[in-house]
């Protein structure tokens, strides 16, 4: 039997070897493809949920489909009504987005937070109007109580309207009126953005409540909860 050279037995030695050792370019590409997947399902996740928590609410106003104030949302899918569920029963609010967007996005956000679960009614006047919230202001709703006791009878206006004082709040809050009657400088002194479309006995029956010198309800009544609608 003829011998194998020692340098034959050498060649075939590195022949019967593994492949080579993968390079590190080859290993910076891979980790870089698999960095480009994680980005691109992470995105995905991400504008998945964020549509997710634009639904719209169907309970307690606590989630508000979002306009132009929230991008990507469509007029025709944003909240029409609200209503503000109180101790003396339900009243519907239709909301005038077109003409008071600003405000009516600034409700719908305050909706949203919950922020008006507890308000009270400050101030009630009758055959008049009902305040929610107080900006500490009183001469307003003074003036208007006298202008009842002599109202124009040619004054024609709109009644049951929902508006919020045009003054800064100082103490940064949100207060506003649902007037059922007629007010001379309604316009002058309040931003309209909506009227009761529903409920409006339920005004009517909170006007009648007992007040103080200062037109102040002697039993509180609050608004217990917000839902905010598309339709009523």
């Amino acid at each position: 039997m003829a011998k194998i050279k020692p340098q034959a037995l050498l060649q075939q030695s590195k022949k019967k070897k593994g492949p080579s050792r993968i390079s590190i370019t080859n290993i910076v590409i891979y980790s870089l493809a698999v960095l480009l997947v994680i980005f691109v399902l992470f995105s995905a996740y991400r504008r998945w949920t964020h549509r997710s928590d634009s639904e719209i609410p169907t309970h307690n106003g606590r989630s508000v489909l979002e306009d132009a104030a929230f991008p990507g949302m469509k007029n025709t899918n944003l909240p029409r009504f609200a209503t503000l569920d109180t101790g003396k029963g339900s009243v519907t609010i239709e909301l005038f987005k077109d003409t008071a967007p600003s405000v009516v996005d600034q409700f719908m956000k305050l909706c949203q937070d919950g922020y008006f679960k507890g308000f009270l009614f400050r101030r009630v006047v009758k055959h008049s109007l009902i305040q929610a919230g107080d900006s500490g202001e009183f001469d307003a709703v003074k003036d208007w109580a006298l202008q009842r006791k002599n109202l124009d009878s040619s004054l024609k206006q709109e009644e049951f309207m929902v508006g919020t004082p045009k003054a800064k709040n100082e103490q940064g809050g949100f207060e506003f009126f649902i007037v059922s009657g007629q007010i001379a400088d309604l316009n002058e002194k309040l931003t309209v953005f909506g009227r009761v479309a529903k409920g409006q006995a339920v005004v009517e029956e909170i006007e009648e409540v007992e007040t103080d010198e200062q037109y102040q309800p002697k039993s509180p009544i609050e608004i217990m909860s917000v839902t905010l609608l598309q339709d009523m």
